[in-house]
C-alpha cells in the first residue's frame, strides 16, 4: 500500500503493538478479542455481536477476496470497533467482490492495522483473558473504555417492528443484534417473521413461536427482554434462543451467566449433543456463557463444548423451550446445525396439532 501510516494498539496490561494503518485514520477504544475463522470476514465484521470490540484475526491473510454486495452482510453496516490483522491484501479477487476491505473500512470510519504478529497477540489474550485496548492513529492513548458496562444491545437493536411475510407459523423474533441469516433461514422455511426491538412487549402480538436472537455484551443488561421472556413462558409456546438468546432464556429461567476468559469466536467450535453424543462443528461469537450449575432441576443441558466443557445449549424437560449458544444459521459445514430451525418449526406444528398431548421433537 502506498503511503505508510503508523498505528499503535495499546492494551490495558501495558503492551503496545505497532503496525500500518489501512482503515480509517482515527482512534477507537474497545474490548480486544480474537477470531480463529479462516474465511467469512465480511459476515463476521457485520455481526452485531462484535459491537464495541477490536477484532484480531488469527488467520494471516485478510482482504484477499474483497467485500461482496451488502445482501451478504449480517447487518446493514460494519459492527466491529476496530480491526487488527497480520497481512492485509489490497489486491483482491472474487466474482462477487464490489470493493476492497480498506475502502469499506474507510467509508465506515473503522480503524484497522496490519503487519502485526496476531498469533503472539492471541497467545497473550488466551493467557491473560480478553483485554481492553485502544487503536491510536496519532498521539498517545487516551484511556480505555469497557463496552460491557453499556447496554450494547440497545445500540444495535432496531427501533421499530418489521414483518417479513410468509405463511405459517408466525414467529416473533426478538432482535438483540440479530444476524440477517437467522431471518433468511426462517423465511426460507415458509415462516412469517415478526422482528421486534430488544425491549418490545411482544405479548400484544399473535404468534406461534418465539425466537430470541444473538447480540453483544453482558446479557444481564437486557432486563426488559428477560422480563418479557419470563412472561412468554406462561403461554407455553415454543421458544428458541440463539447465542445471547441462550443466556437470556437461562436468566429468564432463574439461572446465572458468567464471562468467559477469552470467549468463543470461531467457525470450528466442537459441541456435543448430550443425549446422542454426536459432535457438531459450530460457528460462534460470544464472551459470556450460562452457568450450568445454576440451572434448576426442570432444565437440562442440550449441548456441551468439547474443548472447555462450557454450556452450549439448554432445554426444558417438559416444555417446548430450547436454546443453543452457537449459530445454526452460520453452518460452516455448510449445513451442520441448520436442523435446529427445522426442529423448532416442527415443535410449533406439533403444539398446534396436539396441544393436549405434547410430543416434543
Amino acid at each position: 500500500m502506498a503511503g505508510f501510516c503508523y498505528m499503535k494498539l495499546y492494551l490495558e496490561d501495558g503492551t503496545i503493538v505497532g503496525g500500518e494503518s489501512f482503515g480509517a485514520n482515527r482512534a477507537v477504544s474497545g474490548e480486544v478479542v480474537f477470531n480463529t475463522g479462516m474465511v467469512g470476514y465480511p459476515e463476521a465484521f457485520t455481526d452485531p455481536s462484535y459491537a464495541g470490540q477490536i477484532l484480531v484475526c488469527t488467520y494471516p491473510l485478510i482482504g484477499n477476496y474483497g467485500v461482496p454486495d451488502k445482501k451478504f452482510f449480517e447487518s446493514e453496516k460494519l459492527q466491529i470497533a476496530g480491526l487488527v490483522v497480520s497481512e492485509y491484501s489490497e489486491k483482491y479477487s472474487h466474482h462477487s467482490a464490489k470493493q476492497s476491505l480498506a475502502a469499506w473500512l474507510k467509508k465506515s470510519g473503522v480503524p484497522a492495522m496490519t503487519g502485526v504478529d496476531t498469533r503472539a497477540l492471541t497467545k497473550r489474550l488466551r493467557e491473560h483473558g480478553v483485554l481492553l485496548g485502544e487503536l491510536v492513529y496519532s498521539g498517545k492513548s487516551k484511556g480505555f473504555v469497557d463496552p460491557n458496562k453499556e447496554n450494547l444491545v440497545a445500540h444495535v437493536s432496531p427501533k421499530k417492528k418489521t414483518v417479513y411475510r410468509g405463511g405459517k407459523p408466525r414467529i416473533v423474533a426478538v432482535d438483540c443484534g440479530m444476524k440477517e441469516n437467522i431471518v433468511r433461514s426462517l423465511v426460507a422455511r415458509g415462516a412469517t417473521v415478526i422482528r421486534v426491538p430488544w425491549n418490545y412487549d411482544f405479548s400484544r402480538e399473535k404468534y406461534d413461536g418465539l425466537l430470541i436472537s444473538n447480540g453483544p455484551g453482558d446479557p444481564t443488561m437486557c432486563a426488559k427482554t428477560i422480563a418479557h421472556i419470563r412472561n412468554a413462558m406462561k403461554k407455553n409456546k415454543p421458544i428458541l434462543g440463539i447465542c445471547l438468546g441462550n443466556q437470556l432464556l437461562a436468566l429468564a429461567a432463574g439461572a446465572k451467566t458468567y464471562k468467559l476468559k477469552y470467549g468463543h469466536r470461531a467457525q470450528n467450535q466442537p459441541c456435543i449433543e448430550t443425549d446422542t453424543k454426536r459432535c457438531y462443528i459450530t460457528s460462534q461469537n460470544h464472551g459470556y456463557a450460562v452457568d450450568k450449575e445454576s440451572l434448576s432441576s426442570e432444565w437440562e443441558e442440550w449441548f456441551v463444548n468439547a474443548n472447555d466443557g462450557s454450556n452450549e445449549g439448554i432445554r426444558h424437560k417438559t416444555k417446548p423451550w430450547r436454546s443453543v449458544q452457537f449459530h445454526p444459521e452460520a453452518s460452516p459445514g455448510p449445513t451442520d446445525t441448520s436442523w435446529i430451525f427445522d426442529k423448532f418449526l416442527t415443535t410449533i406444528r406439533v403444539e398446534e396439532v396436539k396441544p393436549a398431548q405434547r410430543e416434543y421433537v
